[in-house]
């Protein structure tokens, strides 16, 4: 008889590669996680992972496993749901990971929708961005995750995750009022080639987004400052240090006098947002209500 556990600790390692990272992620040591390896090797009969210099990775009896493991995992996450729906389900936590935009944009409102048609259900609230909510909703850290597109991410056709699409908005270009574009309507991205560049450390989705915009108009940005906090990434544009884009909610607040915000020529970069849970969890009952306030104050953005 397979352990359900086991198989959590095999998808971990699939998904990180070590046996260090893995434990790291399930709060266990990398020992125990070896030790569950290989009880669940003997469990099937089959070597399942393969130890080299970059790492682990499964033999092909560990792929086909890990085929049938999301399967399994998914309807535990159902079974789970519906045993709490049948018992009411009505009160409990929630754990939610969001960026900090995301929680001002669609987490705060949700949980004021929240604490008028579900008050039982309490809300705790993590920021992180989005690349570290995915593996917190996969590592069982968190319940739910706002997280943004990015290279390398699940998609929605990943196994272990119901995606659900909260928003898409675009980034705006952001030059000093100096600039010799400030006085354009738009801006085409070609013509800040030359320019230096403020933007978000590598990792960060929005990096991403911007990185390949501008490989689209042409050019590799020449990124000379370096913040993940779009107040910072304005302050230094405001100073003449350079120029960037920025995601539209973000520039909400915020002092713009020593810049200049117009929209980018053409198709514009997008950051798309969307929320996800385990699959098999988007019907428990304290997490559809989350779920279905998030999309509400999407809707309302």
């Amino acid at each position: 008889m397979i352990e359900a556990r086991r198989l959590h600790i095999l998808r971990a390692v699939a998904d990180h590669r070590t046996v260090t990272a893995a434990a790291a992620a399930l709060y266990l040591t990398p020992s125990a996680v070896s030790q569950q390896l290989a009880a669940l090797e003997q469990e099937t009969g089959h070597r399942l992972v393969e130890r080299g210099a970059k790492g682990v990775r499964l033999t092909a009896a560990g792929e086909i496993l890990l085929g049938h493991t999301h399967a399994v995992l998914a309807q535990l996450e159902r079974a789970e749901a519906e045993l709490a729906a049948y018992s009411g389900g009505s009160a409990g936590t929630v754990t939610l990971a969001a960026f900090a935009t995301g929680i001002g944009l669609v987490v705060a409102p949700a949980l004021a929708t929240l604490g008028r048609t579900a008050p039982g259900i309490r809300v705790r609230v993590q920021d992180a961005e989005g690349d570290a909510s995915l593996p917190m909703v996969l590592a069982r850290q968190v319940d739910v995750a706002v997280a943004v597109e990015y290279r390398g991410a699940p998609g929605a056709d990943d196994p272990r995750l119901t995606h659900i699409a909260l928003y898409a908005e675009p980034f705006e270009a952001v030059v000093p009022v100096a600039h010799r574009l400030a006085g354009a309507e738009v801006v085409p991205l070609a013509e800040l080639a030359k320019d230096a560049w403020i933007g978000p450390y590598p990792g960060n989705p929005c990096h991403d987004v911007v990185v390949l915009a501008c490989e689209h108009a042409g050019f590799q940005p020449r990124l000379e400052h370096s913040s993940d906090d779009f107040s910072a990434v304005i302050s230094l544009a405001s100073a003449g240090a350079g120029v960037a884009l920025v995601p539209r909610s973000a520039l909400r607040g915020m002092d713009l006098s020593g810049v200049v915000v117009r929209p980018v020529d053409g198709v514009a970069p997008t950051r798309r947002v969307f929320a996800a849970v385990r699959r098999g969890a988007e019907e428990h009952p304290l997490i559809r209500p989350v779920l279905d306030a998030l999309t509400e104050a999407a809707t309302a953005h």
